[in-house]
């Protein structure tokens, strides 16, 4: 019995489809370049790559982490630009990735 605050979550059903997140897309050869060369991967997934990328190579604003410094490679997936916020950042990717 789940305690106060917690929530059981379901397996998913057999034959349901996958949620947004985990519906298999394709990157652009641009943000592929930062995925390290994926193929078909979920969205989700992508969100968290880009976050260990972003991590990886410290392109996070020192004094407002919520500012991404945009490198050469993520310049091309922010449409040029040389900083995005974290909220910004999923409107750049999902113009990257097609179904």
């Amino acid at each position: 019995m789940p305690t106060a605050g917690t929530k059981t979550v379901s397996p998913p059903k057999a034959g349901a489809k996958p949620n947004a997140l985990q519906q298999p897309l394709t990157p652009s050869a641009d943000l592929a370049a930062v995925l390290g060369g994926s193929d078909k991967i979920a969205r989700g997934e992508v969100v968290s790559k880009v976050w260990e990328y972003i991590k990886k190579n410290n392109l996070q604003n020192p004094q407002n982490k919520r500012e991404i410094l945009a490198d050469d490679k993520l310049k091309k997936v922010f449409d040029g630009r040389d900083s995005v916020t974290m909220f910004e950042m999923n409107k750049y990717l999902a113009k990257h990735l097609k179904s």
